[in-house]
């Protein structure tokens, strides 16, 4: 629903206003309705508001209740607000304004850290406790709220907001490359987990975390949600059909959750399982004249463009107010640096452009809209997850599916400097060794959904739509609907080529060539297979001085991959020209 930012010193320093001013402009596009600001001493706050839930003026931020010494910036929606906020009345508080910010802001007051165990949500906000000092900031379970956090040299000033530009126009960043970050991005298809960021000076707030910070510069950091991976024998001894009802009731209760707007809510529709089944489910819920999106990219070395044939047929069988949009090669070209510069972090996924694009088209009929993500990486719909479930070796077995290269080949891409990997494997390793998942399989999928799905796909969401105002909510990261998803018997999820109970579900609801059909994406065919003035546009790039004198990659590597893109190609499909090309473009592109 909006941006946040600002500055908490830990000294007797005040903090810096402008600085946190200059934040807020830059995240003025996630924001575009109205702003706010807020300085008392050591604490400075700021807010960019995109109105959809209390549009009144009552709900503006920073929201200061002078009764409670408590003063929040807050970035999100809190789905079920209205049930709490009968709950808060009925434990005596009293509201002032209609909305889910003021019911953040007194659950925090009667629960404390623990009413983010409360929410159903997506979320990152920051409370200033007046009397105390202290500041608490949270993000949601799935990290779908982005929150960047920048902590000075001396150690006396912390920086917050909710985009890594943003931290970069207060100034004062280190804005050294993390060693750490560019395996993980070279490594594992541009994911980064926290709290790495590709710069040294910029961290983010992990998901599913509160931090309490006092005013001495304490730190301490809660994890509130780590739900088991494996399936619940109770579960096993249901029957099948009984499952397949639980699946479904529980999605859609997550989709319902979803339209809680004052204003009217669309939904981006692909053509596949997961998006259809969106849109399918608000029809037989009774939703008329339910607008919904699409878009379509030029073919390229004999691959499609887009999925057209697919959601146009959805869109038929439920009535929906269709729109597709197409984009040719040079409009995709003459946007693609705009896209570049809306990432807050280097995002390779050639559906950036896709969803960048799509959502300035989306912005002008609604704010907010409900999308497919997360449906893949909860239920198994992935071709790396039935190798899986028979692996002896999880670790090696995820990596050689999942990672864009081996570490030979990382020593022969990066410069000298950095040619020490194993952090990403190691990463794996770690979180495979955790306890809670058993299987190799649940392991891949705990790991796909908390960290791999948080610092991809949901990133790239966030910042292609709200670089347009536009609000994305993901009903298939409903953590109740995760949680149910993750202690299901294997073969619910294996099934069927991949999310099996889900295309049962689908099965009865949707026309049968849209879920028996080869796995499809937003494809972007000119980014994969580059060519013509795209390559000549990344050629620039990596040729140019800034590249020369950054020197991330061994020359020798650059040039084989600019002499024959196509063919080096990753596991995953992505061209590892397009890799390194994006990051250098994306370094550029802010200045770094």
């Amino acid at each position: 629903m909006c941006g946040i930012a600002g500055e908490i010193r830990f000294d007797n320093m005040e903090a810096d206003a402008s600085a946190v001013g200059r934040m807020a402009d830059t995240l003025r596009p996630r924001g575009p309705d109205a702003g706010g600001a807020f300085q008392q001493g050591r604490v400075a706050l700021a807010h960019r508001r995109l109105k959809i839930i209390d549009l009144s003026e009552r709900a503006q931020q920073p929201m200061v209740a002078a009764d409670l010494g408590l003063t929040l910036v807050f970035n999100g929606c809190i789905y079920n607000y209205r049930e709490l906020r009968a709950e808060l009345e009925g434990e005596g508080e009293r509201f002032f304004s209609d909305g889910d910010t003021e019911v953040l802001l007194r659950a925090y007051r009667r629960w404390g850290t623990d009413c983010v165990a409360r929410l159903h949500g997506m979320f990152a906000f920051a409370i200033w406790e007046r009397d105390s000092g202290r500041v608490v900031m949270a993000r949601d379970r799935f990290g779908i709220k982005p929150l960047y956090l920048s902590e000075s040299a001396d150690g006396k000033r912390l920086r917050f907001a909710s985009s890594l530009p943003a931290i970069l126009a207060a100034g004062d960043v280190d804005t050294g490359i993390d060693p750490v970050a560019l395996e993980h991005y070279l490594m594992w298809h541009a994911v980064v987990p926290p709290p790495h960021t590709m710069l040294r000076g910029v961290r983010k707030l992990p998901p599913a975390t509160v931090a309490v910070l006092e005013p001495d510069g304490n730190r301490r950091d809660l994890c509130y949600w780590n739900p088991p991976f494996g399936t619940d024998p109770a579960l096993a001894d249901t029957p099948y059909k009984e499952r397949e009802r639980m699946v479904q009731l529980a999605l859609e209760k997550a989709i319902e959750r979803r339209m809680v707007a004052d204003v009217p809510v669309g939904v981006l529709l692909s053509g596949g399982v997961d998006s259809s089944l969106i849109v399918a489910m608000l029809a037989r819920a009774g939703q008329d004249g339910l607008n919904t999106f699409s878009i379509g990219f030029e073919a390229a070395n004999g691959e499609h463009g887009d999925e057209f044939r697919y959601s146009d047929l959805v869109a038929k069988e439920f009535g929906t107010r269709h729109h597709k949009i197409r984009v040719d090669d040079a409009t995709l070209l003459a946007r693609l640096p705009d896209a570049i510069h809306a990432m807050s972090e280097p995002m390779v996924s050639y559906d950036n452009i896709g969803f960048y694009l799509l959502s300035k088209e989306v912005s002008r009929h609604v704010k907010v809209v409900q999308s497919g993500q997360g449906a893949d990486e909860v239920l198994a719909g992935y071709h790396w997850y039935p190798p899986l479930a028979q692996s002896r070796d999880p670790v090696a077995d995820y990596a050689r599916v999942f990672f864009d290269r081996d570490e030979d080949e990382y020593l022969h891409t990066v410069a000298e400097a950095y040619a020490s990997p194993g952090a990403s494997r190691a990463f794996i390793a770690r979180h495979f060794a955790r306890p809670g998942a058993v299987t190799a399989l649940d392991k891949a999928l705990r790991v796909d959904a908390t960290v791999m799905l948080v610092d991809d796909p949901v990133k790239r969401v966030d910042n292609m739509t709200m670089a347009w105002g536009l609000e994305a909510r993901v009903p298939f990261l409903d953590h109740e609907f995760v949680e149910l998803a993750a202690r299901l018997p294997a073969e619910d999820k294996l099934g069927d080529g991949g999310k099996g109970i889900l295309k049962a579900i689908a099965r009865r609801v949707l026309p049968r060539e849209v879920i028996d059909r080869p796995k499809g994406y937003f494809p972007v065919p000119t980014l994969k297979y580059l060519a013509g003035p795209t390559l000549e546009w990344v050629r620039d790039a990596l040729h140019s001085p800034a590249a020369r004198e950054r020197g991330l990659f061994r020359p020798a590597c650059i040039e084989r991959l600019l002499a024959a893109p196509a063919s080096h190609i990753t596991p995953l499909r992505g061209s590892k020209l397009w890799q390194v090309a994006l990051l250098e473009l994306w370094l550029q592109s802010h200045g770094v």
